[in-house]
């Protein structure tokens, strides 16, 4: 982390779990352990359904809301989609683009990345971009031109501005649901390298302000190690914050000095 250029952003991505009933017992789990949060935003990116009651049940607490996935068009015939409208007309915050659940099952591209980049911020959202490697990619030793190329479709026509506001989330795909975790040093190295991407397309001042998340199974035991690297600026946690101890001892872990 680098606390004197920007945030840190503990977002917690729940997927297709919890009913708004078993969401308010989570809420009552963890709002007496909130406010302490000195140093980082926290985030909640749950099912759409969800939304509203969630902003109801975090409202007197710092936590925000964010949706899992959006479309780039502002309205239309797609059954079953939301709009950034839809999704910031109910209190929503943030919203997750380009998950690696959301390429591998419903083909989503870079470029339909791009197409919602820009329409998330353009509705005052902000998009947290899902970048990452398979374990095939990694062995054949192109995670660095393949991040590279990720990066760049998704931030592609942004304006420095519009840049500042986007949150990237580096998930290497072999250790999301898998148990397994790159190393803190390996994390670092890719996150240092999207720092880089960004400086060269939109120079030093814009990309040492960009939050960059890790997202590989970033867990209760090892946030701190993970954290501890310069250019990790916070977590996109999937199963450790759907419980609240784990969750809080990550966000915890990110308010360290």
């Amino acid at each position: 982390m680098n606390l004197k250029y920007r945030k840190t952003i503990i977002a917690g991505n729940w997927k297709m779990n919890k009913t708004i009933t078993e969401a308010k017992t989570f809420a009552d789990a963890i709002k007496p352990q909130l406010g302490r949060h000195k140093w980082c935003e926290v985030v909640l990116c749950v099912p759409g359904v969800n939304i509203p009651g969630m902003v109801r049940l975090f409202k007197d607490t710092r936590v925000a809301i964010g949706g899992e996935t959006c479309h780039y068009e502002a309205s239309g015939a797609f059954t079953g989609e939301v709009t950034v409208e839809m999704l910031k007309d109910v209190g929503a915050k943030y919203v997750i683009i380009g998950h690696s659940e959301r390429r591998q099952y419903y083909n989503e591209t870079d470029f339909t990345v791009n197409k919602k980049v820009h329409a998330a911020l353009e509705a005052g959202l902000r998009p947290i971009v899902c970048v990452g490697e398979s374990l095939e990619q990694r062995e054949l030793g192109v995670t660095e031109e393949l991040i590279s190329y990720q990066v760049k479709v998704a931030l592609a026509g942004l304006s420095d501005t519009q840049v500042r506001r986007v949150v990237v989330a580096y998930e290497p795909i072999w250790a999301i649901g898998t148990g397994k975790t790159a190393t803190a040093e390996q994390a670092g190295a890719v996150c240092t390298h999207i720092r880089t991407i960004i400086r060269k397309q939109y120079g030093a001042r814009v990309a040492r302000a960009v939050t960059i998340q890790y997202g590989g199974s970033m867990n209760a035991k090892n946030a701190a190690e993970l954290l501890a690297q310069p250019d990790i600026d916070g977590g996109l946690i999937g199963g450790a914050s759907l419980k609240p101890d784990d969750f809080m001892a990550i966000i915890n872990a990110a308010n360290q000095e």
